[in-house]
């Protein structure tokens, strides 16, 4: 079974989220935000399994460092995704895509195991 990892390598959570998946012996394709924007067609794709809410990650620094008026922005799809596709900083690592077309969203082992 081959999977697709959605996210930014430097990131730590996205350190943890290989090591994980390299011990349990996962065939996954990585996809780097830093290298290959995310489209608007996969952020809707992603829309489509999960809240926008979901979708934003509010723990990261781009995200801290708005002002409320810059999250409202955050909170309609219409304005969200042209800013998640330029911050791809801002969105949820990892995002896992599976063979059955479920996503998961975040390091969480079990529900990661559990999808495999």
């Amino acid at each position: 079974m081959s999977i697709t990892v959605y996210g930014i390598k430097n990131c730590n959570t996205m350190k943890k989220t290989f090591e994980f998946l390299d011990s349990k012996g996962v065939d996954y394709e990585f996809v780097d935000y830093k290298k290959q924007k995310p489209t608007q067609e996969l952020l809707n794709g992603f829309l489509k399994k999960t809240e926008l809410a979901s979708l934003v990650n509010k723990k990261g620094m781009t995200y801290r460092k708005m002002d409320e008026g810059q999250r409202s922005y955050l909170e309609k799809e219409a304005t969200a995704i042209p800013i998640l596709i330029e911050n791809s900083s801002m969105i949820k690592r990892p995002i896992i895509l599976y063979p059955n077309g479920k996503i998961s969203l975040g390091f969480d082992p079990e529900v990661i195991e559990n999808q495999l």
